[in-house]
């Protein structure tokens, strides 16, 4: 999605971070902005503000992922969130695999991947409170 901005908290104090200096870059985002802003259950969140170490396979070099939400609930479970179209999370098909469309798709497939198994890993080193998820469209319930 094109869609970037902004987030202005009605609750900043919930914001782990600097509130004035929250961003997303999809609706998708915005929308879960939004809740946890005004969720009680939500003790406190955070976009973008730290990151992971991951390697990627294909320069065999360390990068950092930013994961898209750190949230710690009123139950003191910390849920690191990513949020992606649902065609972004399932390997890409095409016809023509020699298409620079279909490189393109495989390649962000593959690198997702190594940032969401490093992210699985980390939350695992954590603790039984920390988990990882991956949110898309479906489970944020928006419809086309």
């Amino acid at each position: 999605m094109a869609y970037s901005g902004k987030f202005r908290p009605q609750n900043p104090a919930k914001y782990r971070g600097d509130p004035t200096a929250i961003i997303y870059r999809s609706l998708w985002e915005l929308k879960l902005l939004k809740l946890l802003d005004t969720n009680p259950d939500v003790l406190e969140y955070a976009s973008e503000e730290f990151f992971i170490p991951y390697l990627n396979p294909f320069d065999q070099k360390y990068h950092r992922y930013f994961p898209d939400f750190w949230i710690r609930n009123k139950k003191g479970n910390i849920m690191i969130v990513e949020v992606k179209p649902y065609k972004q999370t399932i390997e890409p098909k095409s016809k023509n695999k020699r298409s620079q469309t279909y490189k393109n798709d495989m390649t962000r497939y593959i690198i997702n991947n190594q940032k969401w198994e490093a992210a699985r890993k980390y939350c695992k080193r954590k603790g039984d409170d920390w988990v990882f998820m991956i949110l898309t469209e479906k489970e944020l319930d928006i419809k086309f």
